[in-house]
């Protein structure tokens, strides 16, 4: 399996709601890092820290989040995902609409890093009332 190949397994199991399927390839150290002004910006470590302080608190604050990927860009080592997040903001029944990049670096087949670049005033909107 290449490492693109791990990538689109990855979101595939994000779209079925599978989070055991989502940590699957990450490393035990694996660096998550989330984009400043973006909700749970900041760099967690560690599959744990991941589901507690990304996906968790995702499926809390959001009504019909999604992110939805429609191109991988394959380098090797370096995997991108180009997508669109969605969704309402419990809090403020706000929805919003962002387009997203996530760059992925993988060593022996484990994510060793990940990194989110996104807009995140758009995010930010529906946070507010």
């Amino acid at each position: 399996m290449s490492n693109a190949d791990i990538i689109r397994a990855h979101y595939a199991a994000s779209d079925r709601g599978d989070l055991e399927g989502m940590l699957a390839p990450f490393a035990a150290e694996v660096r998550w890092t989330e984009a400043a002004g973006f909700p749970y910006a900041g760099t967690y470590v560690g599959p744990q820290a991941v589901a507690e302080n990304v996906f968790g608190r995702i499926q809390e604050d959001w009504d019909d989040y999604t992110v939805a990927i429609d191109e991988i860009v394959d380098g090797g080592d370096v995997v991108v995902g180009i997508g669109t997040y969605s969704g309402t903001y419990k809090k403020t029944g706000r929805f919003f609409a962002a387009r997203v990049a996530h760059v992925w670096r993988l060593e022996d087949g484990r994510v060793q890093e990940f990194e989110q670049f996104c807009d995140t005033e758009l995010v930010g909107r529906a946070l507010r009332d």
